[in-house]
């Protein structure tokens, strides 16, 4: 059975016995400020776990995208570690529960996909003698393939938890170790789990006590890659048809095959790893960066680029191996297949970049090992082992290598406390977002009291909220959040702002600062309570602040204007990477791979105002997804969408999913200005642009500043440019005859210099004190100074720029440089008695000092210097 026919069977299983089948979450968690990405299949699930929000299905499957990175180091080096894989999972959100959960794992491994029953062994918790005796008696497991095992607990601090039962495959004793007692649980590979089914039945307390819950949960996962490699006979999840044919690409690449050198296998593997997690993570809207999930998407990437630098590839491979892996896994991920292009732009962006780095990397190493050669020193410090690493995204295996290249090893120790250090300033910062309420406990409300309608203007307060706890009153100057029975607030969502205002009570005011949407839908603000105070149950007025929002559907329009414009003037490859509507500008983000030249921006802003003066209702309906696809809607990056859409539509120009606000004719954008274009990162480009009164406001702020202009110019305002160009060609004019008087007033002083001319051995030295207001000043004498040496010779200048700060300049002809003078050592002993430092090239160097008093005898100790050096 291929991989995806057995991900395919896995959810039809589960769908025929009456679970809902959602497609994999993005790996970008969504509500969830505790993870960095999704983990594990029940992560975008947690919510519905613990009862905050009611499931859409009491019973559901999917095969969830899973992105891990903790143990990085091992992937390629085990025969299982991954950083992207996919984990399929029943789930049961207090519906059914062991029996049911343990009778269907059963089936789906003995009777569907026909697992030998021999060669299956199940783990349980001691004390769980209900799944035992379900494996035993109902499902017929051999007593002997069954072991209880303390481990056999699932839990993570305090909250929901419970024993769990693994199901493991007997690989055979090739795979095992040499114990005799060898059994699931072992640490060698013949036991190999295949599921766990966690079994969610208990509420662990603050005092470590454990509650029983009213509504016991099924959390499942069976890894798709391990089961497919039970299923094909793979000695590990690599030679899988998920994954192998990445490798027999990588192979042909770089000239090597596989399963002949250890080394060369794990380097494949690894590449094969992060193409897989790279193209995941693209296509749900990661994009590299130095910080977050961009730093996790960066450093996987250049670690495939590393080990692909380790088969001998010198050049761009990792981008045409993004085809290989859509054509294994865009079948059965969405996501995938429709980001294709966009993923290979970003990837080979980036592979450019961190060839460049490499680069970079290499100089910084040689010249620290230069350094640690002078000191004779043999070993590199941790500290900048890491810093290459984090800095510079410099791999420290690189760095090992070429420090045993040139005698060297690394501080392993050092790198490794650096490392630790980071680790735990990471686990801080997540543990102080732990602590946050991801989401209000809301499952007390029902949802049809639940509506929205912008023409309301009175409600019922449902709910208040202050971080975990529902309050009954909140008073003056809590931070709550709340929820009415009908809000005509508008939620953040599409990159557009939530709606601001106020709620007003018969006891106080509550002034919203923000507008949000669960998950599942339900709409609830966020603000602080300004008077008085407000009780659950008020009848309370809502007052949106109209003018804000008008602003923001300007701007929002404005938007799918823009975004049709660029693909019009740029190309059909432009996509959207992120957006922000405002009341005061938008900004958007798209994919591209140049710099947008000014004829071009010119070009898109022409295009906006021309539909705008057109002056074209808006469509806007709502209809299936297939409808939606029909009229050729744009999905924006990033946002999710159930069946039914709602398509907004500038007819003839753009057509956009969208729930945010918009104008109901173009006119009322009134004009459109774009005020900035720059790039944000790999392949992704930022435009910023106003409209409405903001652009009538920028209009007028430019007309007065060309006026003002004017009256400097003493001209009249149709005349400024021409002025302006007059103004500065005489400016260019006086600087010329300026710098002409300059230099010749130095080649006068440059003559004065070389009187002092000594003669060491057969080189004429000239070292001088000189007056000169900038280092370009005093490099321009120096130059002078060799010339009136007929250009064979060493100049030593130094010049007191105010009474803190001295600067030197030396230069060294080519002829005198190859009997052994170096420019940066002459410049440096100067500087170094005059409290400072520096160097440069042998040819040409210069240096600063703090103290002008002692430039004299800095000028008498580059010469000394000099005249050892010719000795």
């Amino acid at each position: 059975m291929k991989g995806n026919e057995l991900r395919q069977a896995y959810l039809q299983f589960f769908e025929s016995k009456g679970h809902l089948k959602l497609d994999s979450f993005s790996l970008i968690p969504e509500n969830d400020p505790s993870l960095l990405l999704i983990g594990a299949g029940m992560a975008p699930l947690k919510p519905f776990f613990t009862g905050k929000l009611v499931p859409p299905c009491h019973r559901i499957t999917t095969s969830q995208k899973c992105m891990r990175t903790g143990d990085l180091e091992n992937v390629g080096r085990t025969a299982r570690h991954h950083t992207f894989f996919e984990m399929l999972g029943n789930f049961s959100f207090g519906d059914y529960f062991k029996k049911e959960a343990i009778h269907w794992a059963w089936e789906f491994l003995t009777e569907v996909i026909k697992l030998d029953k021999n060669r299956l062994y199940v783990t349980v918790y001691p004390d769980d003698q209900e799944a035992y005796d379900t494996w035993h008696n109902d499902c017929g497991v051999e007593e002997s393939h069954i072991t209880r095992l303390e481990d056999n607990f699932w839990e993570i601090g305090e909250g929901p938890c419970g024993p769990d039962s693994e199901i493991f495959f007997d690989q055979g004793p090739e795979h095992g170790c040499d114990d005799p007692n060898c059994a699931p649980g072992c640490d060698c590979d013949r036991y190999l789990e295949i599921w766990n089914l966690v079994f969610t039945q208990f509420n662990k307390m603050p005092d470590g006590s454990y509650e029983p819950l009213q509504h016991k949960n099924i959390d499942t996962g069976a890894g798709l890659e391990r089961l497919a490699s039970v299923l094909q006979g793979c000695k590990t999840n690599f030679e899988t048809d998920l994954i192998y044919p990445i490798i027999e690409a990588t192979a042909k690449r770089a000239g090597v095959t596989y399963n002949e050198d250890p080394n060369t296998d794990v380097s494949l593997k690894v590449i094969a790893d992060h193409a897989r997690a790279v193209t995941a993570l693209i296509s749900d809207g990661v994009l590299p960066s130095n910080e977050g999930r961009g730093y996790v998407l960066r450093r996987i990437l250049r670690r495939a680029v590393r080990h692909g630098r380790l088969l001998g590839i010198e050049s761009i491979f990792l981008t045409p191996l993004i085809d290989v892996v859509v054509d294994i896994l865009g079948p059965g991920i969405k996501s995938i297949a429709e980001k294709q292009d966009f993923v290979k732009r970003v990837v080979q962006n980036e592979e450019e970049r961190f060839n460049q780095t490499l680069e970079q990397g290499l100089e910084l190493l040689n010249s620290l090992i230069d350094t640690l050669a002078a000191e004779k020193a043999t070993v590199v410090p941790g500290t900048e082992v890491f810093k290459l690493y984090d800095t510079y995204g410099f791999p420290w295996e690189l760095t090992e290598e070429i420090a045993s290249e040139r005698g060297f090893t690394i501080d392993h120790e050092g790198f490794e406390a650096a490392m630790k250090e980071q680790r735990e300033r990471a686990r801080e910062a997540r543990v102080k977002e732990d602590a946050k309420v991801a989401t209000p406990d809301i499952t007390f409300l029902k949802d049809e009291e639940l509506l929205e309608d912008e023409a309301v203007t009175a409600s019922s307060v449902l709910m208040i909220g202050k971080g975990s706890e529902r309050l009954q009153t909140a008073a003056d100057g809590d931070e709550i959040t709340v929820i009415v029975r009908t809000t005509p607030f508008h939620a953040e969502g599409g990159g557009q702002l939530g709606d601001t205002g106020f709620i007003v009570g018969p006891m106080g005011k509550v002034e919203v600062h923000n507008t949000k949407r669960l998950p599942e839908g339900t709409v609830y603000h966020i603000g602080t309570v300004v008077e008085g105070s407000i009780s659950e149950g008020d009848d309370v007025t809502l007052e949106v602040d109209t003018n804000r929002r008008a602003a923001m559907a300007r701007n929002h329009t404005a938007t799918h204007l823009l975004h049709a414009a660029l693909k019009k003037v740029l190309g059909e490859h432009v996509n959207q990477a992120g957006s922000l509507v405002t009341p005061d500008y938008l900004r958007f983000d798209f994919t591209h791979f140049s710099p947008v030249t000014q004829e071009e921006l010119d070009q898109i802003e022409a295009l906006v105002n021309e539909e705008i003066l057109k002056a074209t209702d808006l469509a806007i309906a709502e209809m299936s997804m297939d409808e939606a696809k029909a009229k050729g809607a744009m999905a924006l990056f990033g946002d999710k969408y159930g069946d039914v859409v709602r398509v907004v539509e500038v007819p003839g120009f753009s057509v956009e999913l969208c729930g945010g606000s918009h104008v109901g004719n173009t006119a009322f954008i009134s004009s459109f200005r774009l005020t900035s274009e720059a790039g944000i990162g790999s392949g992704v480009r930022r435009i910023e642009a106003i409209t409405g009164r903001a652009a009538l406001n920028a209009a007028k702020h430019d007309r007065l500043t060309i006026e003002r202009m004017a009256g400097e110019l003493k001209t009249k305002a149709p005349q400024v440019e021409e002025r302006l160009h007059q103004v500065l060609a005489e400016a260019k004019e006086t600087a010329k005859e300026l710098e002409q008087i300059r230099k010749e007033v130095s080649a006068a002083g440059a003559a004065d210099i070389i009187a002092g001319k000594v003669m060491i051995g057969d080189v004429a030295f000239v070292a001088a004190a000189v007056k000169a207001s900038s280092i370009d000043e005093l490099r321009d004498l120096a130059d002078m100074g060799l010339d009136q040496l007929n250009g064979s010779g060493v100049v030593l200048v130094g010049a007191a720029m105010g009474d803190d700060k001295v600067n030197f300049v030396c230069k060294v002809s080519k002829d005198v440089v190859a009997k052994g003078a170096k420019a940066g050592n002459i410049v440096k002993a100067a500087a170094q008695v005059a409290g400072g430092n520096g160097g440069g090239r042998p040819d040409m160097a210069q240096a600063g000092g703090k103290e002008p008093a002692k430039l004299a005898e800095a000028l008498k100790a580059g010469g000394e210097a000099l005249t050892s050096m010719l000795q």
